[in-house]
């Protein structure tokens, strides 16, 4: 059963949480204040009749016992405030004298402290007083002096601060109520914001969304406008191959076309030869296009786990250069991830591993390393190199070192795309074990991302 339904807004999910907190929170103050109160009052109020009571003793005591020359002056109409009863076996004052009642059981009692008696009430008499008892001796007379306190009267005040406190509670429930609704409506301003940037964007009025979105919002924003890149670099490169793949396969298709189109020249062996080479040329373009098709580019929540990516790629290879020895050294564990898109991180590695397994003699060699500065891939091999002047130019789209070795160009140009996309750099040095070194280098994410 659903004893609350989900508020529609951010708004109404705040009010009906803060509210009822706000109202319970103050509901249980003032239930806390009465009790408080109370507790106090009495406590003032024995330690105000325990003063008297000690008080009249040491009268009682100053006069020898001599009950008769308290009363002159009027005295006790002048200094208490409370009801008492002064006994002696020789005499009892009482004041009022409408309380014998209630504190007549009380000089009986033969208990001394403080008491709460209730009565029935009526003729000037209280329901409920609390009272203070002390007996002593003077000069061998025992005297017992009480003094109490009408308590409804007590309860009265307190019920009507009580009453005040109630008054005032609601008044500030009101105002922060107030104080709560303004609040956050001026929190959810730049909601309401980024909700019209969103109108305009959907609308085509922006291409990006700009607003000075509070701390929280930030990371949402960011990411929302790199999504929105990736889109726009996804669109522009799907352009960029459609044009490519249309004016690469338009040459070769259009002179295949003339060759079939030409009755009157026989197909010799050397027109089949041209026309299995042009369709050769088609059939790369359309291979690297493809390829190039797959790449991802960075994707928020993609990532890669290098080190078993790696071992798969070092064992394909092995297999497909059984004589050629393919090596790693890392530092990384098998948790660790790279905040790099799974078949985006398998091409670099695996394009540059395949470079290295055709020119290589013997050994090739991976490291994968990870620290502050970023995320690093070197991949060497023992074969002969390359001059130092071509190295700049390895993995530019056309650049291969050898025209006998199909597909090298490529691959070394898929690596180098793929890093650029991700804001990194692909470099060819000499290597230290004779061949070529190459290294790709990806900033920021110092060590990944874990599990």
């Amino acid at each position: 059963m659903t004893w609350f339904s989900k508020p529609a807004s951010i708004k109404g999910t705040l009010l009906a949480l803060l509210l009822p907190a706000g109202i319970t929170l103050m509901a249980v103050a003032w239930l806390v204040h009465g009790l408080l109160l109370d507790r106090m009052s009495r406590a003032f109020v024995e330690t105000r009749l325990k003063d008297e009571v000690a008080f009249l003793e040491h009268q009682i005591r100053d006069s020898g016992g001599q009950l008769d020359t308290l009363q002159t002056g009027d005295y006790f109409q002048e200094v208490f405030h409370h009801a008492f009863a002064i006994h002696s076996p020789s005499r009892t004052l009482m004041s009022p004298e409408s309380w014998a009642p209630l504190l007549m059981p009380l000089i009986a009692s033969g208990s001394d402290g403080s008491v709460r008696v209730s009565g029935p009430g009526g003729d000037n008499l209280p329901s409920d007083i609390l009272a203070y008892r002390d007996s002593f001796t003077v000069d061998g007379t025992p005297i017992v002096v009480v003094v109490s306190e009408d308590l409804d009267a007590l309860q009265r005040s307190q019920s009507e601060l009580h009453l005040w406190t109630a008054i005032v509670s609601l008044l500030l429930i009101l105002l922060l109520v107030g104080v709560l609704w303004l609040g956050i409506t001026l929190s959810m301003r730049p909601v309401v914001s980024l909700k019209a940037t969103l109108k305009r964007l959907q609308d085509g009025e922006v291409s990006r969304i700009a607003v000075q979105a509070p701390e929280e919002f930030h990371p949402l924003v960011v990411q929302l406008n790199q999504l929105l890149d990736s889109l726009d670099q996804r669109l522009e490169r799907s352009r960029d191959a459609l044009a490519n793949l249309s004016h690469s396969v338009k040459t070769p298709i259009a002179a295949v076309r003339q060759i079939l189109e030409d009755e009157d020249r026989p197909l010799t062996h050397d027109l089949r030869q041209q026309m299995a080479a042009r369709l050769s040329d088609i059939d790369r373009q359309l291979e690297a296009e493809m390829r190039r098709s797959r790449f991802a580019g960075p994707q928020v929540g993609k990532s890669a786990y290098p080190l078993k990516q790696a071992r798969d790629l070092l064992w394909m290879l092995g297999r497909l250069y059984p004589a050629k020895s393919f090596e790693m050294s890392t530092l990384l564990t098998e948790e660790r991830r790279w905040p790099i898109e799974e078949h985006d991180l398998n091409e670099v590695i695996g394009n540059l591993l395949d470079n290295a397994g055709k020119w290589s003699n013997a050994v090739v060699e991976l490291g994968l390393e990870e620290d502050a500065e970023g995320l690093t891939i070197t991949v060497e091999d023992d074969g002969p190199g390359a001059p130092a002047d071509l190295l700049p130019s390895l993995g530019t789209r056309g650049v291969r070192l050898d025209e006998q070795t199909p597909g090298h160009g490529l691959g070394l140009a898929i690596a180098r795309e793929i890093t650029e996309r991700y804001g990194g750099t692909l470099e060819f040095s000499p290597g230290t074990i004779g061949g070529l070194k190459a290294r790709v280098h990806f900033p920021g994410n110092s060590g990944g991302s874990r599990q």
